[in-house]
């Protein structure tokens, strides 16, 4: 049995759900407990000490343990969610919206994870302007931030899914951006330690040849129909939301086609936690990805 650990419950890890709800690593006679995360730190902490046998999670946090610790062991496997799933939502429209619009403006970046806001502040200063002149708000949550923008007390607001499609199904706030829309940013892959990949390497290419199965399904199935068969997993998303927020992460393109973790990807996220301060240098690709497995489920159609 593969002990897998969720990082934290969000909508756009849909696919890592989707694997248990339609019997993905039945099919592919592989079997994996899901484990419920307590945080991200703490799951990366347990892959680490070998108390689970994968996670999922961002190469963000693969990239820190090897820049921190050069003899790491950790390792991306399997791509799933190939682009950024946050939005940046406007109480009023604003047309034609540029990254560096956000200057000026009352805006809240998201506060529970740091990824987000490092590729928008990425992106701003590609745009030719300074993020830290910003009137930035960090520390709320993304449901503090929501109700902010809805009486008014902030302009702007960066969040996932489902506070972006209830503002925007409410009437209350106006879409601004789609991070996905930026291209390829590697965000979340199934991570293990090379030894793991060594040693059960005939279970994880069971469980990649699963998702991949997982990722043909999603990208072909409505998304009413994806939130029906995952509302065990968001009780309190009314299903309707749940749908569309399916719908719009697919027509963006937020998941990859396959579980081959592209390159492009991962050096457009270097180059954000470069910009932003997190990463020194670069950490080689091959250090970071074995695409091995998911080559091969890729090769096996």
């Amino acid at each position: 049995m593969i002990t897998l650990s969720e990082n934290f419950r969000a909508l756009f890890y849909a696919p890592f759900y989707a694997a248990h709800a339609i019997g993905a690593y039945e099919a592919e006679k592989v079997e994996v407990a899901l484990r419920e995360s307590p945080d991200p730190g703490r799951t990366a902490a347990d892959l680490r000490a070998g108390r689970v046998d994968v996670m999922w999670g961002g190469p963000l946090r693969v990239l820190l343990t090897h820049a921190a610790d050069p003899a790491a062991d950790v390792v991306c496997f399997c791509d799933v969610v190939a682009r950024d799933p946050f939005f940046v939502i406007g109480r009023e429209p604003r047309p034609n919206f540029r990254p560096r619009d956000l200057m000026g403006v009352r805006f809240a970046s998201v506060a529970e994870v740091p990824t987000p806001w490092l590729c928008l502040q990425d992106d701003i200063r590609r745009d030719g302007a300074d993020p830290a002149a910003l009137t930035r708000t960090h520390g709320p949550t993304m449901a503090e931030n929501s109700v902010a923008l809805r009486e008014g007390r902030l302009d702007a607001v960066q969040m996932f899914q489902p506070y972006a499609e209830e503002l925007l199904r409410s009437g209350a706030g106006h879409l601004w951006s789609a991070a996905a829309d930026r291209g390829l940013t590697a965000y979340t892959t199934l991570v293990t330690r090379r030894s793991v990949l060594m040693s059960r390497r005939e279970e994880l290419g069971a469980m990649t040849r699963a998702m991949y199965r997982t990722l043909r399904w999603l990208a072909a199935t409505a998304g009413d129909e994806v939130a029906l068969a995952l509302a065990s997993f968001f009780p309190d998303v009314p299903g309707e939301v749940f749908g569309a927020a399916i719908d719009r992460y697919r027509a963006l393109g937020l998941y990859g086609p396959d579980p081959i973790t592209r390159r492009e990807g991962v050096e457009r996220l270097q180059a954000a936690m470069r910009s932003g301060g997190a990463l020194d240098r670069d950490i080689p690709f091959e250090v970071v990805v074995d695409n091995s497995l998911a080559e091969e489920a890729v090769a096996a159609g």
